[in-house]
């Protein structure tokens, strides 16, 4: 009799790896944009950083950048990929479900680490911010978990639309609304409750816990319930992603 050989889960991973990261290769004008963006905005708020500090405008530029692989980048290929029955074709094989997931979310760890790295590579060049060894550290580490926070909305905005186009669109929206209002929140320039909200708000928690990373420093208590408040809302959209996530569009 003929014995089908089950490959290991390491060698599966290990396949869907290569070809995520070669997908991604495929569509690099997307990725340029996702990373350009961030860094574009670093170079033009180079006026601010003597009158916000640098800290606030490297948290301020790599809160933009998870929110861009987050929703923009990581919802909509999930979306697309379903559609187009990928999903489907891969689970008929010897493919245990979270391995395909993990192959996707260790793309954009990837993504994070190099948008984050890009940006304090700019920021030291271009507009002249130096941070301690132990700040660069931590920010990296910290950039990883409010990464999980927009991963994860992105995972529960895909889980409970099906239909690409609408995935799409809500995305735009939500991304929109994160950045317009986060920022002109934090600016002062929407009020003092609406900018207590935003202070609050994932895009809010996400920033202020990046920025103390980046002055360990500073750390203070309300840093620490911004870091709980972070981890909150990661494992809140995670659970919700998870239960509300088909593998088809249908």
């Amino acid at each position: 009799m003929l014995e089908t050989s089950i490959p290991k889960n390491s060698t599966v991973l290990a396949a869907l790896l290569r070809a995520d990261f070669t997908i991604l290769w495929r569509n690099r004008r997307s990725l340029r944009l996702v990373l350009l963006l961030p860094l574009i905005i670093l170079f033009s708020w180079k006026g601010l950083v003597d009158k916000l500090g640098g800290v606030f405008v490297l948290s301020s530029c790599i809160t933009i950048g998870l929110t861009s692989i987050g929703l923009m980048g990581y919802t909509n290929s999930i979306a697309r990929d379903r559609d187009r029955g990928i999903f489907q074709r891969l689970r008929v094989g010897p493919v245990s479900a979270w391995t395909i997931m993990t192959s996707r979310l260790l793309v954009q760890v990837a993504m994070i680490l190099l948008m984050t790295i890009l940006i304090f590579i700019g920021g030291y060049f271009v507009d002249h911010i130096q941070l301690s060894p132990a700040g660069y550290v931590a920010g990296l580490l910290l950039a990883m978990l409010g990464g999980a926070v927009y991963l994860g909305m992105g995972q529960a905005i895909v889980g409970r639309i099906k239909n690409p186009d609408t995935v799409n669109s809500t995305t735009r929206l939500v991304y929109f609304v994160f950045i317009m209002i986060g920022m002109f929140g934090e600016f002062g320039m929407l009020g003092e409750i609406l900018g207590k909200i935003v202070v609050w708000s994932p895009y809010g928690v996400v920033r202020r816990v990046l920025a103390s990373s980046l002055a360990p420093a500073t750390w203070t208590m309300e840093n620490t319930y911004a870091l709980l408040a972070s981890v909150g809302y990661a494992a809140v959209f995670i659970v919700l992603g998870v239960k509300w996530f088909k593998w088809e569009s249908k």
